[in-house]
């Protein structure tokens, strides 16, 4: 039984060979599986057309020799069915014939067998009258087939032939009777074959050139189509990991954005709660105070008892002045409550609008920036932008003295930002209280919306900024 370590052991020992040609290429591995394939294939093609090639010419070969030997010898043999032997004529008859003329430089030995065995004629006189088992070969030949082989020097079964260090052509021809068709005799010689061998290695070189161009040229096809498809595959790969990679990046700055906002909206609730309460109480220890005042001094005994004129118009005076001094701070909350026209407005009249506000009310300088172009807002970005800079620059001033305040607004094309800077002392941003209001309320009504907060103090100054990314922009322009 193998056990878990074993066979893990075993599985990655049959995957070891294989390691390096999964993480290949398509065309890679179509050119290392492909050639390997293809070399076999004109291998085994290359093997059988070569057999064949080889048996053909030999068979063809041996069969115009044959046809001529048997044209010759044929006429000089005895009716072998009635004599089983040869007289003395007919083997020398044999002996001309074959060792002279034609026949005796083609031929280099023969030999006439008989059905049982028996050699019945040789050039081999000590060969003659004996009896071997019948080969293969020679039952085929005695079955009527003409028998052919091309036999290399080391095949040959005779030392005669062997010593000659010639290659040979083998032929078993059947020896017919001419009026029965019967095979009496077969006739086994063996030619010189050094032409017919030069000739077909000269066919089996130029059958192995066809081969292997038949194969490179197919292979080179099928490997343009697959390494084309393949760099296609590749392209479109690249282009989908980058196009995933996009979406991820998409994805992941979606997520950031909508944590962001849920936070912001968590946020909002409770900085709405504080702002009502701080309106209240700017309320309670202002206006409310100073109508406490006046509903006071209505029922003092300067009015209501008698008194001297003068009395009385002083008491008058400072009611009145007191009423005067809860309007006025009425009219101010109103007017930070109450926004201008901000919607119908572009971005350079809203910065210039409570800039201009701002200088106003608090008697400081402060120098403006605007880019051009400036891209369109929504009417909540609007707000958003006249919001920051009014709370930017009021902190500003509580806590840096509105020394040298800049107001700076940039569109780079991808991103829109306005920074509101002074030339403060700075502060610790980790020393802010957690109920304050101001950064805290920048910081979610920008979030609110998409965009994102940033604070640099130092003791050379402050820059708080606000920033909404194009596509941001955009979504915004279309609700």
């Amino acid at each position: 039984m193998i056990l878990p370590k074993q066979a893990l052991a075993a599985s990655t020992f049959l995957k070891r060979p294989f390691a390096s040609f999964y993480p290949r290429s398509l065309s890679a591995q179509f050119l290392l599986a492909g050639g390997l394939v293809s070399l076999a294939a004109m291998l085994c093609v290359g093997t059988v057309v070569t057999k064949v090639i080889e048996d053909n010419v030999s068979r063809h070969a041996g069969a115009a020799t044959a046809l001529y030997v048997d044209s010759v010898i044929a006429p000089l043999l005895p009716d072998m069915q009635r004599n089983e032997m040869l007289d003395v004529g007919i083997t020398r008859a044999l002996d001309e014939t074959l060792e002279q003329g034609a026949l005796g430089d083609r031929l280099l030995s023969f030999r006439l067998w008989r059905g049982d065995g028996t050699i019945l004629y040789a050039n081999d006189s000590t060969l003659v009258g004996r009896q071997f088992p019948v080969s293969a070969s020679l039952k085929q030949a005695f079955a009527g087939e003409l028998v052919t082989e091309l036999e290399r020097v080391d095949d040959v079964e005779s030392a005669a032939e062997r010593d000659t260090n010639l290659p040979l052509l083998e032929i078993y021809n059947p020896i017919l009777q001419p009026w029965s068709g019967e095979v009496v005799a077969v006739l086994e010689f063996y030619e010189v074959a050094t032409e017919l061998q030069r000739d077909l290695r000269a066919a089996l070189v130029r059958s192995w050139l066809v081969v292997a161009g038949v194969v490179a040229g197919f292979f080179l096809a099928l490997s343009a189509i697959v390494i084309r498809g393949s760099r296609l595959i590749d392209q479109q790969r690249t282009a989908l990991q980058d196009h995933v990679g996009e979406l991820s990046e998409a994805l992941r700055h979606n997520r950031e954005l909508r944590d962001r906002v849920q936070k912001a909206s968590q946020r909002a609730v409770a900085y709405n709660e504080r702002y009502l309460r701080r309106i209240g109480a700017d309320l309670h220890d202002g206006p409310a105070q100073l109508l406490a005042f006046a509903s006071l001094r209505l029922d003092s005994d300067m009015l209501v008892g008698e008194s001297a004129p003068d009395a009385r118009d002083r008491e008058v005076t400072r009611i009145r002045a007191s009423l005067d001094e809860a309007m006025t701070e009425l009219r101010t909350i109103c007017r930070g409550l109450v926004l201008p026209h901000v919607e119908s407005a572009d971005v350079p009249e809203i910065l210039r609008s409570v800039v201009e506000a701002y200088e106003h009310r608090s008697g400081k300088a402060v120098k403006l920036t605007v880019s051009q172009p400036v891209p369109e807002l929504s009417p909540s970005e609007k707000i958003c932008v006249y919001r920051f800079v009014q709370e930017a620059l009021n902190n500003g001033f509580r806590h840096a003295d509105g020394r040298e305040q800049r107001v700076t607004q940039t569109w780079s094309g991808d991103v829109f930002s306005v920074a509101v800077a002074d030339a403060g002392a700075g502060f610790d941003t980790e020393r802010v209280p957690p109920n304050g209001i101001g950064l805290l309320g920048l910081r979610e009504r920008v979030e609110s919306l998409g965009g994102q907060f940033e604070i640099d103090t130092s003791p050379q100054g402050t820059t708080v900024r606000m920033s909404f990314e194009r596509a941001l922009l955009a979504e915004g322009a279309v609700q």
